[in-house]
């Protein structure tokens, strides 16, 4: 599928200014934003328009995981920025560890324009702390040209008789782990320890096959690269790469797979408070979130943007998951104290 293009024609740009309203103005000190995000999660077109519109400048620094990301910030980088964004699962445990600000409801006026679906989410009550950002599922992507009826199951990665060549997983403990469980027929949640010793030894076995671990935006470059001919991967990543190789293709496993929300937050050591409200209320202006979608290839928790947003995408099982696609896939969820029984098993399979 061709990359659709937003096309503004008069009722559209209407429709957008109906559903936004104007961003409060930053102060007159607050002239410089930093952002932490995932790489290749935000068009620069957008933030140049934010920049353009608000005369300030906005600086980005660049994460591949969740782990990288809290790592960053327990190092001290919770000075360092202003916004960043978080997981679902990972967001409980960066409130504990006060590595977030409150955001102040007020500056948001734009708030109104979610998706009731994603409002008041169990990880963030009252969304408190952090407003969803793009949501999406991982899954499989693949090189057509070089498999053949390829199996529509993470055994494909798991079991060595249905492996098809090169494979690459993602270098992300809560989900590669989470999938290994899901192949299993547990939760992507789960803390029981026999469950976990039995995903230990799946991925143990599974990782001396595996050409490598890729973060981020790594596996769909394998694919590209013609290096892998399977990779564990997000399904935006899995679309943007299709764009450029017709030959890849992407699929949920029939056993399940996650569903994920990313969500932006203001961090506690943030200087520019004011600016990043602006901001964020930016993002839920509703062609702002049509916009940002087109450029992920991820769907929009912004009911106010999904009027705006090309049919074609709108319509892409793999951007916006069926009723009955959702019914097999899991959120991920914050596990507690128990992580520590989770890091244990990932040093484990990646030493």
């Amino acid at each position: 599928m061709k990359r659709p293009k937003l096309k503004w024609g008069l009722a559209a740009l209407l429709l957008a200014s109906l559903a936004g309203a104007q961003s409060p103005k930053p102060q007159a000190d607050d002239r410089t934003l930093y952002l932490y995000i995932w790489s290749e999660y935000i068009d620069d077109a957008i933030v140049e328009d934010f920049e353009k519109k608000f005369g300030v400048n906005v600086v980005i620094d660049l994460y591949e995981s969740n782990e990288d990301m809290l790592a960053k910030l327990l190092g001290g980088g919770v000075s360092q920025y202003d916004l960043v964004v978080p997981s679902d699962y990972a967001i409980p445990a960066m409130i504990q560890q006060k590595l977030l600000a409150p955001l102040e409801h007020h500056k948001l006026p734009n708030f109104k324009n979610l998706d009731p679906k994603f409002v008041n989410p169990p990880f963030d009550p009252g969304n408190r702390y952090s407003i969803p950002y793009q949501w999406g599922t991982q899954g499989l992507a693949y090189r057509a040209d070089l498999v053949q009826d390829l199996p529509r199951s993470w055994g494909v990665l798991f079991d060595p008789e249905l492996q098809q060549g090169p494979f690459v997983l993602n270098d992300t403990m809560r989900d590669t782990m989470g999938s290994a469980a899901i192949y299993l027929g547990y939760s992507v949640n789960t803390t029981d320890p026999d469950e976990l010793r039995d995903i230990e030894r799946l991925l143990r076995a599974t990782t001396p096959r595996a050409h490598s671990f890729v973060g981020g935006v790594g596996g769909k470059n394998q694919l590209l690269a013609g290096v892998a001919t399977v990779a564990m991967v997000y399904a935006g990543d899995a679309l943007k790469a299709a764009e450029e190789n017709e030959n890849i293709r992407y699929f949920v496993p029939d056993e399940g797979g996650i569903v994920w929300v990313d969500n932006i937050a203001i961090t506690a050591g943030a200087r520019h408070k004011d600016l990043a409200h602006a901001f964020i209320n930016y993002l839920l202006e509703a062609d702002v979130g049509a916009r940002l979608s087109e450029y992920n290839w991820y769907a929009s928790p912004n009911r106010a943007s999904l009027p705006l947003i090309d049919p074609e995408l709108r319509e892409d099982e793999s951007v916006f998951p069926s009723p009955e696609l959702m019914k097999k896939l899991q959120f991920q969820e914050d596990i507690g104290k128990q992580r520590r029984l989770w890091d244990t098993v990932w040093t484990n399979i990646k030493n």
